[in-house]
């Protein structure tokens, strides 16, 4: 993995002036997944919007670990699902303009 495309946690917390053991946390609910390079941890820059949804979720709302792992589980199964009906309305599609 490049350290280009990663972002140190450090430097996030510093940023969100949020506690390091929210992000462990985090990773410790297999929410995250954090990379560990020599003394350092950083985390992909892909999962920075995920991480950012659950900072508003824990310090703005108040909900706890569970209640946003909950959350992250119902939003993922929504997305799937969304998905499917693309797909699925696609396949009707082309039943329709074959008839």
């Amino acid at each position: 993995m490049q350290t280009g495309y990663l972002i140190a946690v450090d430097q996030l917390c510093a940023s969100y002036n949020i506690e390091i053991s929210f992000i462990s946390s985090l990773q410790q609910n297999g929410l995250i997944t954090i990379t560990t390079l020599g003394q350092n941890s950083f985390i992909d820059a892909d999962q920075l919007p995920q991480v950012e949804k659950f900072i508003r979720f824990y310090y703005e709302l108040d909900i706890n670990f569970e209640g946003i792992e909950t959350i992250s589980h119902m939003l993922d199964r929504i997305r799937s699902m969304q998905d499917e009906i693309i797909s699925l309305r696609n396949r009707l599609r082309l039943y329709e303009l074959s008839e």
